[in-house]
């Protein structure tokens, strides 16, 4: 017996690599946009010439005593004020209050 092997026809080639291309353009959309709100809040705190910022992750977090919500930013940026590479957290409680934790070397 002989296997039978079926060709993908040309209109779903097509169709795949649209959703493809229209998935990897929204990711890297969204790592923008990410990155460039995270800018924002850095400036506002007080770091206003920094570069190669990087949002590495985003953990939603609740506190176990008042069992409010709030988000934690894991964030890698460059100080161009100090020369420094700073990593560390970026903190957001439910009153929208930012607090910042890093570690500039």
């Amino acid at each position: 017996m002989e296997n039978e092997v079926r060709k993908i026809p040309k209109k779903s080639k097509i169709i795949i690599l649209i959703l493809a291309l229209i998935a990897i353009i929204c990711f890297l959309l969204l790592t923008y946009l990410k990155e460039l709100k995270v800018t924002g809040i850095l400036n506002s705190l007080g770091y206003k010439q920094i570069s190669n910022v990087t949002v590495i992750n985003k953990l939603s977090v609740e506190n176990k005593e008042t069992r409010r919500k709030g988000s934690v930013y894991k964030i890698l940026f460059y100080n161009d004020k100090t020369n420094q590479e700073c990593i560390g957290f970026l903190h957001k409680d439910n009153s929208n209050q930012y607090y910042e934790d890093f570690d500039c070397k």
